[in-house]
């Protein structure tokens, strides 16, 4: 599948490969081993509600960093040779605080070191994404786009593996199974995470050569915010099509990243073993890769809009179908739909709102399609709390999504069928 992409483009769909490895682990090993770091009764510890109420915190705060900040380095970034500077450095940063949170003893100094990783990985993702203009052109965006997710999440199995070995031979499902110190099996999982981040980020950085770009000029932070705020005033009022597409957007995610986020959460409330889960959800990174791969085929024949169209139903069904899940087996469905959809709806995504926005501020676009899908996920983990709280099974939580995934399919359709803006200027209006 690789032989038919540039040598540029092999090196951006590399970085997907790289920075899920630390996707993998912020879903699966990292909490684990802050509550091991925070719960118990010695002196500077904490209970099991509170370690699971600091750690949603720290992600609220990464959420808000991202999303304040985003919008402005990304604008900065679009000025003449500086996103390669800016990805750099969030690459560099990102990959010390990954090493570096291996050897925290404290879960205080843990969660500070994990929250600062995780905004430069974020901020990565944001320059990352917006280099698709100047890898790629229009017509091959959403099979590069496609192969990017794909690869990502086939490869991020490979370090995952590693560290889930270090996290078993420590102990960390039976005592009986203890080779190495505890502390150790964390060490090796973030460095074995943060090398694969970086050796597989080095193409990228050596190949990338930013071609849509804004001409440098002189200016405050005050210039920037007020350009920004142009920018939305732009999309409100002169650019229905971008308009309607980050309304659908934001209301489709929110359903995919809160069914993403509650996989654990939906098998631990029906009482399913954790090792069944575990396989099941390393398995749902093979669908994800496949179903990737298919849709990347798929766009070279069908229009990205209606490809999206199908992902945003077939995840409607997905959420209707946890009504019915009691059984492993049940569970394993759900994962197999969701792997189905997961990479194609993102990546396609990705692609679609690089073909509507100006390519010389992407920086600063992705940095606004960055709040609205970080800003979904506060929506979503409401609605399930809230369900919750009311006394509702998880089933039904997860089920009420589906209202997510309807709207998102009208506004999708309202910006397919809205005509792209003309756009006469060489930079931002």
């Amino acid at each position: 599948m690789f032989k038919d992409l540039t040598r540029t483009e092999k090196a951006w769909v590399l970085y997907d490969v790289g920075n899920s490895a630390f996707t993998m682990l912020s879903c699966s090993l990292i909490p684990i081993w802050f509550k091991e770091l925070a719960i118990g009764t010695a002196a500077g510890q904490i209970t099991g509600d509170q370690a699971t109420a600091y750690y949603s915190i720290a992600i609220a705060v990464v959420t808000i960093v991202v999303a304040v900040l985003g919008p402005v380095c990304g604008a900065i970034a679009d000025h003449k040779d500086m996103k390669k500077i800016f990805f750099t450095t969030s690459v560099a940063l990102g990959v010390t605080g990954c090493i570096l949170n291996g050897f925290m003893g404290t879960w205080l100094a843990f969660i500070v070191v994990f929250v600062i990783t995780k905004i430069f990985y974020s901020a990565s993702l944001t320059f990352y994404d917006s280099m698709l203009n100047d890898v790629t052109t229009e017509d091959r965006m959403d099979r590069v786009s496609s192969y990017g997710y794909a690869w990502g999440y086939i490869g991020s199995c490979i370090p995952f593996l590693i560290a889930m070995v270090a996290y078993v031979i420590s102990g960390g499902l039976s005592e009986d199974l203890m080779l190495i110190p505890r502390n150790v099996g964390k060490i090796i999982g973030f460095t074995v995470t943060a090398v694969w981040w970086f050796i597989v980020t080095i193409p990228l950085i050596r190949n990338y050569k930013q071609i849509n770009y804004v001409e440098s000029t002189k200016g405050s932070v005050s210039r920037v915010f007020r350009q920004i705020f142009t920018t939305l005033k732009n999309i409100a009022t002169k650019d229905p099509k971008v308009l309607f597409f980050l309304i659908a957007f934001f209301l489709y995610i929110d359903g995919v990243g809160t069914i993403i986020d509650n996989c654990i959460n939906i098998g631990t409330d029906l009482g399913l073993p954790t090792v069944g889960q575990v396989v099941f959800l390393l398995a749902t990174q093979v669908v994800a890769w496949a179903g990737s791969l298919v849709f990347a085929q798929l766009s070279k024949k069908y229009d990205t809009a209606r490809l999206i169209l199908v992902c945003i139903v077939g995840y409607f069904l997905v959420a209707l179908y946890t009504l019915t899940l009691n059984t492993l087996l049940d569970f394993g469905i759900l994962a197999f739909g969701v792997g189905c959809f997961q990479g194609s709806i993102q990546s396609l995504s990705r692609s679609y709102f690089s073909k509507i926005i100006p390519a010389e501020n992407s920086g600063e676009y992705f940095g606004i399609y960055d709040i609205f899908a970080k800003g979904a996920s506060f929506l979503g983990s409401a609605v399930i709390a809230a369900v919750k709280l009311a006394g509702g099974t998880i089933n039904i939580a997860v089920a009420s999504l589906a209202i997510f995934f309807a709207l998102g399919f009208i506004f999708m359709v309202i910006s397919d069928r809205t005509p792209k803006r003309v756009r006469s200027e060489s930079a931002q209006s």
